[in-house]
């Protein structure tokens, strides 16, 4: 990384810039977390108290901790008096709680009857035996996952519930479900169903399923889920008490179930979250999924987003970058909300046509969603051939937190399982990407723009009003997108230069 930080003053203008470059892909380091005794289906979280803690959870029934960022792991087993039987999930509240979700296999019960909350006081050290939620004589609860009211501390969780887990029978129903907890996973209420359209049971593209809750500003609750009518969305505006009927987000072309060569099973489930920071797009929610609608050879992962409070919602846009026929599948999304940005985690086989090798990818997103950039987390020598005989879980899974960002993923080489995050540096996402801060002493309500010169190129990058005297623009170019030669970024007001810097780009970056 190349940082050239410059002060100058020319009469009333000031300006600082920071500029950095990439020069290499790779820079990420990735870090072993498991391996062994089929882990699969991580999910992780961060402590907003202290960023260097942080909690990992990975079927079937293994909890990891760490105390320095995640550089080193300690990874035991997680015991219940209800049973622990996978889909994981990790939460933490604001005060640096940790919280262990999962299925149940209980001695006295049925299978995944329940959803058990565990705890941890101490960084995921040391669990409660917990409590539960959900329990409806011996129908099946699957598919959970939770957030938590960083003003109150109420936990919300939503899942789908099966009649019967599997069956054939047309009679056999599947719903979303919802419960809360007012005092910190002691006790829950009692379970409601919240969509109006019921799926069958056959975990397939007719079954619903994908429940992944947000909160908003004002502790508003919104929800999407995939089934037999494409991508719908529910909220709350009383806690969880009443939910409106289901919106459509998007048709969902070719269903939230697919194939994808050498792997067990995949899906395109979505993920829902809300901004809730101060920045630019408070409030504003997003829905993050993949699906097939350009071809069974080409899946490629979406986002969409609503500013109306999940009423209206955007077309969606492509989160890869990839422009030829390959797959891009199990996406995972998460919003730092002390800045608002958005982060994503992906599995990529771009450059991997002819065979199953697969990458493990990221994206970003400064402006709310208008551009994502999308770079590798490792080199393509680092890629792994999986084996569709071995199950290898239903979804990845990345945190973020004032900039602290960890992305989790499992590998599957051959028979050898293992679940891997990444030291990402955020500042350096890849080759050709340069990212300015721009602060400067403006004419308030005068237009200013930020201008792009180079070779048969004359482009403005942004135009804008300041409201007051000092101006700061943030901005992610990416000369991956121009051809070989020099360029001139202007930062200008009327016809003044505020600020010129001049680049070269020698040749095609990868």
């Amino acid at each position: 990384m190349e940082t050239d930080r410059t002060k100058s003053m020319r009469g009333a203008s000031i300006l600082v810039l920071c500029l950095l470059q990439i020069f290499a892909i790779g820079q990420h380091r990735s870090i072993l977390i498991h391996d062994g005794n089929g882990v699969c289906e991580p999910s992780i979280a961060i402590d907003p108290s202290d960023t260097d803690r942080m909690v990992a959870g990975m079927v079937l029934d293994r909890v990891a901790h760490s105390k320095d960022g995640g550089e080193n792991w300690s990874v035991e087993r997680l015991t219940s008096p209800y049973g622990v039987w996978g889909d994981p999930v990790i939460d933490v509240d604001h005060e640096g709680r940790f919280y262990y979700f999962h299925l149940s296999n209980p001695p006295k019960g049925e299978w995944i009857d329940r959803i058990v909350c565990q705890w941890s006081e101490d960084g995921g050290e040391n669990w409660t035996k917990g409590s539960f939620a959900g329990l409806n004589g011996s129908k099946d609860q699957d598919k959970h996952w939770s957030v938590i009211d960083p003003e109150n501390g109420h936990i919300h969780i939503t899942w789908t519930e099966f009649d019967a887990y599997g069956s054939k029978d047309t009679t056999c129903k599947s719903r979303i479900r919802y419960a809360r907890s007012e005092d910190r996973g002691f006790t829950w209420t009692p379970a409601q169903t919240i969509s109006t359209v019921s799926g069958n049971c056959l975990d397939d593209d007719e079954t619903t399923e994908g429940a992944v809750p947000a909160l908003g500003p004002s502790g508003e609750l919104y929800v999407a889920w995939a089934g037999p009518e494409g991508l719908v969305f529910s909220s709350s505006s009383d806690g969880g008490e009443s939910w409106t009927d289901e919106v459509s987000v998007d048709p969902m072309p070719g269903g939230w179930n697919m194939d994808i060569p050498g792997i067990y099973r995949a899906n395109g489930l979505p993920i829902t979250r809300c901004d809730r920071s101060d920045g630019p797009h408070r409030g504003r929610i997003y829905v993050n999924w993949a699906d097939q609608r350009n071809g069974e050879d080409d899946t490629d992962i979406w986002l969409s987003y609503s500013d109306d409070r999940g009423k209206t919602w955007t077309h969606p846009a492509r989160v890869d970058s990839d422009t030829g026929n390959a797959h891009q599948f199990f996406t995972w999304m998460d919003i730092d909300q002390t800045n608002g940005n958005l982060y994503f985690t992906f599995y990529d086989r771009r450059h991997f046509a002819d065979s199953d090798s697969t990458s493990i990818y990221m994206a970003m997103s400064t402006d709310g969603g208008e551009r994502i950039y999308d770079f590798p987390l490792e080199s393509r020598e680092l890629a792994f051939v999986p084996n569709s005989n071995i199950f290898f879980g239903d979804y990845t899974n990345v945190a973020a937190h004032d900039d602290v960002v960890r992305p989790i993923w499992t590998r599957l080489d051959d028979k050898n399982l293992s679940v891997w995050t990444s030291i990402v540096d955020i500042d350096r996402p890849r080759v050709g990407l340069y990212r300015w801060v721009i602060e400067a002493e403006v004419k308030p309500k005068k237009e200013y723009c930020l201008m792009l010169t180079g070779p048969s190129t004359e482009e403005v990058l942004r135009k804008g009003r300041s409201p007051k005297a000092q101006l700061e623009l943030h901005h992610l170019l990416d000369l991956d997108a121009y051809p070989k030669g020099v360029y001139t970024l202007e930062l200008k007001q009327g016809k003044k230069t505020l600020w010129k810097r001049t680049m070269e780009k020698h040749g095609e970056t990868e």
